[in-house]
């Protein structure tokens, strides 16, 4: 019997005695979370102390203006309780001077849907409200809320929100995690794409650009879409970072605050020390599941890139989430995207977007990724199930809906507690029609470990 974790929710599934599992190595947590934020802004890395920083501000113009720029809900970033990273930040903007009317807390949404405000209740440090501080959702659409900064080398037309802009104190906060595009999330993705307008996604996660074989989980060196990411944030400026690395159980493991490069590079450092799971050989079926962040379709495709190295070329995945977002698949251009997908197939679909004929849609970047999987195994072989999700927005999605391995009276009833059974059902099927012969591995922390052929 082994444990599945899923955000809050923990089954517990039957595997083979001879299945592999692959965990992050355990890391070492922070034992007192508000003593290392205190000390990670007092001794910044590359910067100044951000009170040194807002002074200077406050010198030059006594109504300074201070954005403070947050993640969205698809991120466990700590933003309340004793490793929440947000107060802290703001007692040191109005100890300094900075008038509660003057600080903006932006929400670098990118092209997701905005934050609900129970959403925001749910985030945020009760103390943010209770003060009256102004939170607001960047809007990639809104040309009205957008500045013009120039082009990037790669050509990329670089529209910034203006609240962003215009403030004369820049902050940027956010969770450094394994990213399957930029390398790594975390300082510059605040910018970019947190706070870019529609059009500047055209270049930044165009086809490609996401072919690049250096497109991928903890690669920074050489990796286009993390260069583009840290250009744009360069022209957009920011003052002062506060990220944070977590473990499997959403644990402070590090606080780094100070220069936009530096003290990320610093934090991506210390996540590879213990994400990073080396690995000898390649299995028929791979087990994980969505965790977090996999709160819709979308997002879940962080899970099957990392899963991807660990898969034979004609494995399968075994997928579990819960989509709890209002949009369970994704957006409906996201939608539109993937069901080309499903009818076409990933090498045809590729050749399409890569086509010069092709108009960019945003949001076809997440699709790319799944055809990169699907270009390794067939559609079918992704076994995906989300006992929230409807019946109806299965026959969109490539793959094979996993409610076929569940007793008919259990389909498509909402109870999150069948995921254990489907995982069951699904190793028992194909043990049985394999007679046991089957390569297993389980992917303990689903989209946050990396599994790289050693």
């Amino acid at each position: 019997m082994i444990e599945m974790k899923i955000g809050e929710h923990v089954f517990e599934i039957l595997l083979p005695g001879n299945t592999d599992i692959y965990r992050m190595k355990k890391a070492r947590v922070i034992a007192d979370p508000s003593c290392a934020i205190k000390k990670a802004l007092e001794n910044p890395v590359a910067s100044q102390q951000l009170t040194s920083i807002t002074k200077e501000k406050l010198k030059n113009n006594p109504d300074s203006k201070a954005v403070i720029v947050i993640s969205d809900n698809t991120r466990p970033v700590p933003y309340k309780g004793e490793e929440g990273i947000l107060w802290p930040v703001i007692e040191i903007l109005l100890n300094s001077g900075i008038k509660k009317k003057n600080i903006t807390i932006l929400v670098a949404t990118g092209t997701h849907r905005p934050v609900s405000e129970k959403e925001l209740e749910n985030m945020l440090d009760e103390r943010v409200f209770q003060a009256g501080i102004r939170i607001k959702n960047h809007d990639c659409k809104d040309r009205e809320n957008l500045v013009y900064l120039g082009k990037t080398t790669r050509g990329s037309e670089v529209y910034i929100n203006k609240d962003y802009i215009s403030a004369d104190l820049k902050i940027l906060t956010g969770l450094v995690e394994s990213h399957f595009m930029a390398g790594a999330s975390g300082g510059r993705k605040s910018i970019c794409p947190g706070l870019i307008g529609e059009e500047s996604t055209y270049v930044f996660h165009g086809a490609q650009m996401l072919s690049s074989n250096n497109v991928g989980n903890l690669i920074l060196e050489d990796n286009p879409c993390h260069e583009e990411a840290l250009e744009v944030a360069k022209m957009a400026g920011a003052d002062f970072i506060i990220n944070v690395t977590l473990d499997d159980e959403f644990r402070l493991t590090g606080v780094f605050a100070g220069d936009l490069e530096k003290a990320h590079l610093a934090a991506v450092e210390r996540l590879k020390e213990y994400v990073a799971i080396p690995v000898q050989k390649q299995y028929d079926l791979v087990i994980t599941h969505a965790g977090f962040v996999g709160i819709n379709h979308y997002q879940a495709a962080k899970a099957a890139i990392a899963a991807e190295p660990l898969l034979k070329p004609d494995g399968k995945i075994v997928m579990a989430a819960i989509t709890t977002d209002s949009e369970q698949v994704g957006s409906p251009l996201y939608r539109t995207i993937l069901h080309l997908l499903k009818l076409f197939g990933a090498e045809k679909f590729k050749q399409l977007i890569n086509s010069p004929d092709w108009v960019f849609v945003p949001e076809q970047w997440q699709v790319q990724m799944w055809a990169k999987v699907f270009s390794k195994i067939p559609q079918e072989n992704f076994i995906y199930y989300s006992p929230l999700l409807p019946e109806a927005d299965y026959k969109i999605l490539p793959g094979t809906d996993g409610n076929i391995y569940l007793e008919e009276r259990d389909r498509y009833r909402g109870r999150v507690e069948l995921i254990a059974h489907f995982i069951n059902n699904v190793v028992k099927h194909y043990m049985k029609k394999h007679n046991g012969n089957l390569d297993i591995a389980y992917l303990a922390d689903g989209p946050y470990g990396v599994p790289y052929i050693n």
